[in-house]
């Protein structure tokens, strides 16, 4: 089910906050955990009902694990410990293996070898890297005896929890189990009513009213790489850029609201990353929460900074090599993800050299870098993402597609216009302009999501302003498009 969605905003929504805080206000507080968890499996299973199986068994296997560890370690059995551990952590990785990469193999091996192996068709379940990641976080956490007694609906409320399911952010057990229990959390907190309400309408209308407009001018361009000149590459390049922010911005801070409105604090996820003075502090603003995994389980496991300069360099490009790869089972990923890992080596390596540069052109840089590797992340192959460079490059420029125009050009918008027909006579590209100065502005020049929630109260100005988007926002619904990160 998708958060910019008829079914969830009239119907899965209300009958969600309504249910769970009746059964708590008439004290059955098992039963609606319960219901909670009825509801996240309803979100997760509404595309397809046999994902289910698969989410359903992976938690019942972690859990068993999980269990198997804590019974181990009373009886002292170490060795049986260790082996549980690493049985378990093999099949989180083989499940993800199989459903995400296994035919990105066979095609691999296929081209090496020159064979012709069957593809397996695998359709990728929704969600899997996120909640398989957060899983093996728990698995480890639970080796090291970092988790207390947990029962099996607290944990499944955990996994499938429908705030941060699909998209993130990657939590851990310590963020969400204490939260369920919290006995003050079981009754409507009205000012985390007005606040969720209030951060949930400002993501829906990042994800409808940007992400999706820019987005149509993004696939326009990928899609038509060789009738682009360096004017319409670039816009291309730019609008995938912002395309991807407010998708992915918008995906958070509705994951943030919903769980606000249930009172349930998730973690921040996003913190402007495009405000990033250099490559290592935008990937501490983006995705934070994958950051933190592979830090935690993958990086410092490695040794990280602990066993000498070229030894961190390498714990820094494995790092950044998997998160390529874990987003994407193509070259284009690894490519992605192999090059922000040489730039974060660079920056360390020199990072006296970057300090003393101004921080206007640091800036520059750094943000040059971001919209270049984001071509590589977009296109379809390696190929694509080339062709498309190179035509920047030759830099042949030309007017600005008609049919890109056409995808700023909003009903709501052109009849504001249409009473003032000169602006489009004397500036045909004016509402595009307006689009990316206003997108840009918001980027780098306003509140993120948390310094929003932390200032907010509740006012006739805010009531009147998230109306006033919810309502636009859902009479622009013109149909159901999925977040990006859904794909990863």
């Amino acid at each position: 089910m998708l958060f910019n969605s008829y079914i969830f905003i009239l119907v899965f929504l209300p009958l969600c906050l309504a249910g769970y805080f009746l059964l708590n206000r008439l004290k059955f507080f098992t039963l609606a955990q319960c219901f909670l968890l009825g509801m996240s499996l309803w979100f997760y299973g509404y595309f397809n009902w046999g994902y289910l199986r698969i989410m359903i068994a992976s938690i019942l296997i972690n859990y068993l694990t999980y269990l198997a560890i804590r019974y181990f370690q009373n009886v002292g059995k170490m060795r049986m410990k260790k082996l549980v551990f690493i049985a378990g952590e093999l099949i989180n990785v083989g499940i993800l293996i199989y459903f995400k990469y296994m035919d990105f193999f066979i095609r691999t091996f296929n081209r090496i070898a020159d064979t012709n192996l069957p593809l397996l068709e695998i359709v990728l379940p929704l969600g899997i890297s996120f909640f398989t990641f957060q899983q093996i976080s728990f698995v480890v956490d639970a080796y090291r005896g970092e988790v207390p007694d947990y029962n099996l609906l607290e944990y499944a409320c955990f996994v499938s929890f429908f705030s941060q399911l699909i998209a993130g952010p990657i939590v851990t057990h310590d963020e969400l189990v204490p939260q369920f229990r919290d006995m003050s959390k079981k009754h409507i907190i009205w000012e985390n009513l007005s606040r969720g309400i209030y951060i949930f309408v400002l993501g829906l209308s990042k994800k409808v009213l940007l992400a999706d407009v820019f987005g149509q001018a993004a696939n326009f361009g990928f899609e038509n790489v060789s009738r682009l000149d360096a004017t319409n590459a670039i816009l291309t390049m730019l609008a995938y850029t912002l395309q991807i922010y407010f998708d992915f911005s918008g995906y958070c801070d509705m994951a943030i609201g919903t769980g606000k409105m249930l009172n349930i604090d998730i973690p921040l996820n996003f913190n402007s990353p495009y405000k990033a003075l250099i490559i290592t502090e935008f990937w501490d603003r983006w995705h934070m929460t994958l950051t933190r995994f592979f830090t935690k389980y993958v990086y410092i496991p490695l040794g990280g900074n602990r066993k000498g300069e070229l030894r961190t360099y390498l714990n820094v490009f494995i790092v950044f090599f998997i998160s390529g790869f874990w987003h994407g089972a193509g070259f284009a990923f690894i490519f992605w993800g192999v090059c922000h890992g040489l730039f974060s080596i660079i920056t360390r390596k020199y990072r006296r050299f970057f300090k003393q540069m101004h921080p206007a052109l640091n800036w520059i840089i750094t943000f040059g870098f971001v919209n270049v590797m984001w071509v590589f992340f977009r296109a379809p192959s390696l190929r694509t993402a080339v062709r498309l460079l190179n035509r920047i490059a030759i830099f042949r420029f030309g007017p600005i597609n008609g049919t890109v125009l056409s995808y700023f050009k909003l009903p709501e918008i052109e009849f504001i216009l249409s009473r003032l027909p000169q602006i489009e006579r004397i500036y045909p590209y004016f509402t595009l302009m307006i689009f990316f100065a206003f997108a840009l502005y918001i980027v780098l020049g306003c509140k993120n999501t948390y310094e929003k929630m932390q200032a907010f109260k509740p006012s006739v100005l805010n009531l009147s302003l998230t109306a006033f988007l919810a309502v636009w926002c859902i009479f622009s619904f013109t149909g159901e498009s999925t977040f990006l990160y859904f794909n990863f």
